[in-house]
């Protein structure tokens, strides 16, 4: 008879459940125990915000499942409530606390799982223990936010410190429990470790518009609190900000305490080092999610992922694996989304700026779109940035940021970066297309098919950064506007470099521009723009591009204008 398998798992939030259920299906005798220091296994950590905000109103509903069901249904052993203090890979045993009673025992494995998951970043700060100063990674601690919130001396003046995915969530919880927001970011943009700057403006300005205040530049120092220890200030170098709850939404770093002190290998990004198996530098130690360092599917590089969907992924193959599978982990696109309000934000592969980074020669598109056919009632627009690479056409990389459906062109995209896509695969992906999800032509289509015109020629372009640039300094050029005369009275840009010449008016009254002018063109979405592009260039034109995005990309004012 062989001997039994046992499976010791030290994590329960994410991927040590899932490691769990998969390990016990492929092998229904093996002895698994988990070990999770909080006293619930399979928390959906990822809704803290809507919980703390309402719409998930049942702190039970947080539990994916229950500790019995693994211990009952699964026949697993279940220790919540414990911590692990330390591994010996040699003896193969982990040695364990009860945190309610300080008993400490040692258990024995075959196979060891780290599934530690990560720690909000938080810096040696002065008075960064004042009450009413939070992070959020678990459940207390989105129980603690609600308790204050619940104080209404407490919810006049939010600051979030961090203009990430947990921040940016949150901002919209502290707003619908009726408090003024302020975000402060270190960085010159919103969610700077996922947007370009040209997509990152558009959501910094409709946050202004829904109330939030967004700081970006500014380096937080520390807090003054008051003579009952709570907070009242945020110190930003010779700045303050008024601040009765603060939210520190820095990031996270991996939980690397039990491997490090274990002489596992630690990865150049602080995560745990492992292969593609998801083996550490143990064999018979495996370790995935937020812990672990990941590879970019796209640069080759290591990078740390922490999402919940890594970290389940991560669960299913350790399961496998630990029960005698070999199946691996290729790596990881970045994908990411977030609801802000009511803008879908999202990206995936490489931005702009990261992509020049890792040393490609890219080109891009800044596409304003409808989420379908727009005949049909109801449909939201959002904007589409894609980025490739100029000589070979090959995808890097996308963001999507609007009030249509992004989390479709998001996964579109992963699935064509996961496959090796170019610009010209993309244009030609058969999508679905009913008017009541989508347009004959697909957003991502578009997008395409702009960088292609591009790369031949045909399309030239500058971002409404570089438009807004020439205007501040006063460059001598033309910025011309090709739409009707009624929506010039509606809305336009200021700037005396400004003329307004129909699209249809265009090829009757070319001769009122002069060859020798460096001209621009722009409209509402930049369809007429690059047409009046290529009927300046037919007409013998030399300095002609258009504004990529046109006004819908505009992130700065505009003024509504007379005709005199």
């Amino acid at each position: 008879m062989s001997k039994q398998n046992h499976i010791v798992i030290i994590g329960g939030t994410a991927c040590g459940p899932k490691a769990a259920v998969r390990a016990r299906r492929c092998d229904p005798s093996a002895r698994i125990t988990i070990i999770e220091q909080g006293e619930d296994l399979s928390t959906a950590t990822c809704g803290l915000p809507y919980y703390i905000s309402g719409v998930i109103d049942n702190e039970d509903n947080m539990v994916a499942k229950q500790p019995d069901y693994f211990e009952i249904t699964l026949d697993m052993e279940v220790l919540t409530g414990t911590r692990a203090m330390s591994i010996d890979p040699q003896a193969h045993t982990v040695k364990v606390m009860n945190i309610e009673n300080g008993e400490r025992s040692t258990i024995n494995y075959d196979k060891l799982v780290l599934a530690t998951g990560s720690k909000p970043l938080v810096p040696d700060w002065k008075g960064k223990n004042l009450d009413g100063i939070f992070t959020l990674s678990d459940i207390p601690d989105a129980n603690a936010i609600r308790d204050y919130l619940s104080d209404s001396e407490n919810k006049k003046q939010v600051v979030i410190v961090g203009a990430g995915l947990i921040g940016l969530e949150m901002a919209e919880a502290f707003v619908t429990a009726g408090c003024n927001v302020t975000i402060l970011e270190a960085l010159d943009r919103v969610l700077p470790a996922l947007l370009d700057p040209d997509i990152a403006v558009m959501l910094e300005k409709y946050l202004r518009e829904e109330g939030v205040n967004i700081v970006c530049g500014q380096r937080v120092t520390g807090f003054q609190g008051d003579e009952n220890g709570r907070v009242r200030k945020v110190i930003a170098g010779d700045t303050e900000h008024q601040a009765d709850i603060v939210l520190l939404s820095l990031g996270v770093r991996p939980d690397v305490a039990l491997a490090k002190d274990a002489g596992l290998s630690i990865g150049s990004t602080g995560g745990i080092s492992i292969d593609k198996y998801l083996q550490t530098s143990d064999p018979d130690i495996y370790a995935g999610g937020d812990c672990v360092e990941n590879i970019n599917l796209i640069t080759r590089e290591p990078v740390l992922a922490p999402m919940g969907s890594t970290a389940n992924k991560h669960g299913r193959i350790i399961g496998t694996n630990v029960t005698g599978g070999r199946e691996a982990f290729p790596g990881v696109l970045g994908a990411a989304i977030v609801k802000v309000f009511d803008y879908n934000v999202g990206r995936v592969g490489l931005n702009e700026s990261q992509a020049r980074e890792a040393g490609y020669d890219t080109v891009m598109s800044l596409v304003p779109s409808d989420e379908h056919a727009t005949y049909y009632p109801g449909s939201r627009g959002f904007i589409v940035k894609l980025v490739a690479e100029k000589g070979t056409g090959k995808l890097l990389g996308g963001q999507v940021v609007g009030m249509g459906d992004a989390a479709k062109r998001i996964d579109v995209l992963a699935t064509a970066l996961t496959f090796g896509a170019t610009i010209g695969d993309l244009a030609d992906i058969d999508l679905a297309y009913a008017p009541p999800y989508n347009s004959a032509m697909d957003p991502l289509h578009h997008a395409a098919n702009v960088i292609r015109n591009k790369q031949s020629g045909l399309a030239r372009t500058l971002t409404p950064a570089g438009v807004w640039k020439k205007l501040e300094n006063g460059d001598r050029f033309v910025l011309l506007d090709v739409r009707t005369p009624p929506e010039w009275q509606e809305q336009r840009i200021d700037g005396e470099q400004v003329r307004l010449l129909p699209l249809q008016e265009l090829r009757r009254k070319i001769n009122k521009l002069s060859v020798d002018d460096e001209i621009i063109i722009y409209c509402r979405t930049s369809v007429r723009a690059y047409q009046a592009q290529r009927i300046l260039d037919g007409a013998g034109f030399k300095n002609v591009k258009f504004m990529d995005g046109s006004l819908d990309a505009w992130p700065h004012g505009t003024i509504p204008a007379s005709t005199d």
